[in-house]
Parts: C-alpha cells; sequence; structure tokens
C-alpha cells in the first residue's frame, strides 16, 4: 500500500499556521467543515499525519490528505488560503 501524502510546500502553510496558531476554517474533501486554532501536526506509527486544531469541542485531528482547502481568519495573517 503507498501512503499518500501531501506536498512540501503545503505542508509548509500549515506548519506557519501552527507557529503563529492561526484561527483556520478547515474544508474536507467530503465536504465537512471544521473550525480551530491550529496548533500542531502529529504523526503516527502508520506515518498518517494528524493538523490538531483546538476550538469549543476541544482538541480535534484532522488528517492532512482529507484537506481540501485551510482559509484563514486571523486578520493580517501571512496567507489567506490554500487550496491542496
Amino acid at each position: 500500500m503507498t501512503q499518500q501524502i501531501i506536498d512540501c510546500e503545503l505542508h509548509d502553510y500549515i506548519e506557519v499556521a501552527c507557529m503563529y496558531g492561526y484561527q483556520v476554517r478547515l474544508i474536507l474533501r467530503d465536504e465537512q467543515i471544521f473550525e480551530g486554532k491550529a496548533k500542531d501536526i502529529a504523526t503516527t506509527a502508520e506515518k498518517r499525519e494528524f493538523l490538531i486544531i483546538d476550538n469549543e469541542q476541544g482538541s480535534q485531528q484532522v488528517e492532512l490528505i482529507q484537506l481540501k482547502k485551510i482559509q484563514i481568519l486571523t486578520p493580517n495573517a501571512q496567507f489567506k488560503e490554500v487550496v491542496f
């Protein structure tokens, strides 16, 4: 089985969002939407990567390969949107 990963350039945007704690809106491939503060990226033993966000529901993990788009909600951020 071949593990799917995202491009390094796209990964960099996620790292910046976490580093600055940006408020983000995540739109997934199945059209689900999550909002929260970007906190960290976690990698499992199986090499699956997840973006961890904090919101009213607590801490949530979204698998990076499920991302369709990230919109940055924080004013004056270094970027506004990334399409995967």
